[in-house]
C-alpha cells in the first residue's frame, strides 16, 4: 500500500504530457534534398536563393516569440555556416512562406527581423557547399522563446543571437535537408 501511494504521488508531480513542438516544410522532406530554389546564387552555385516554406505547431505554453535558424554544421570553417536567422517572430506566427527570407523583409510578419548570416547579408543565403564535398546538412530550427523580443543590435552576429536564443528558449524543433555538388 505504501508503494502505491508513492506511485500516485509521483504521478501527480509529473507535468501534463502534450505534443512536442513540430517543424515541417513543403519544400523538402526531413533528411531529403534541397531543391534548386533553396540553392545560393553565387560562389559557383546557381540557384533561386529562396528560403523554404516552414510551418510549425504545438508551441509550448508560455511562448512569446519564435526564432528560425538555418545552419550548415558541415561547412569547412571550423564553426559551421549560418544561412539564415529570423527573430522576433510574433507568438501567433505558425508558418513562413517560401521566399520569406528576402532582403527587404516584406514577406515576414510585422516586427520580425533578420540577423546577419555568414554571407554578410541580412536575408536567406542558400546552400552552396564546396564542389566535391560530401552532401552537407542544412538544419532548420524553430525556437520557442519566453520573451517577445531579443535585445540585440540590428547588426548582431548569429553567435550573439544564438546566445540570446539559448538563454530564453523553452522549446525547439528541427528539420534537416541535404545538398551536395
Amino acid at each position: 500500500m505504501h508503494f502505491n501511494r508513492l506511485l500516485f504521488c509521483a504521478a501527480l508531480a509529473l507535468p501534463a504530457l502534450g505534443h512536442a513542438l513540430d517543424l515541417r516544410s513543403r519544400d523538402f522532406n526531413d533528411g531529403g534534398a534541397l531543391g534548386a530554389q533553396q540553392l545560393y546564387q553565387g560562389f559557383g552555385c546557381t540557384g533561386g536563393n529562396r528560403s523554404p516554406q516552414l510551418a510549425w505547431r504545438d508551441a509550448p505554453a508560455g511562448t512569446k516569440s519564435f526564432v528560425i535558424t538555418a545552419y550548415d554544421p558541415d561547412a569547412p570553417t571550423g564553426s559551421g555556416w549560418w544561412h539564415w536567422v529570423v527573430f522576433d517572430l510574433p507568438a501567433a506566427t505558425r508558418s513562413l512562406e517560401s521566399g520569406a527570407g528576402q532582403a527587404d523583409g516584406t514577406a515576414l510578419p510585422a516586427g520580425a527581423r533578420q540577423g546577419r548570416n555568414d554571407f554578410g547579408t541580412q536575408d536567406f543565403g542558400g546552400a552552396c557547399p564546396p564542389a566535391g564535398d560530401k552532401p552537407h546538412r542544412y538544419v532548420f530550427t524553430v525556437h520557442a522563446l519566453k520573451v517577445e523580443k531579443l535585445d540585440v543590435p540590428a547588426d548582431a552576429s548569429p553567435a550573439l543571437i544564438g546566445f540570446m536564443v539559448h538563454a530564453n528558449r523553452i522549446g525547439s524543433a528541427q528539420v534537416t535537408a541535404r545538398y551536395g555538388r
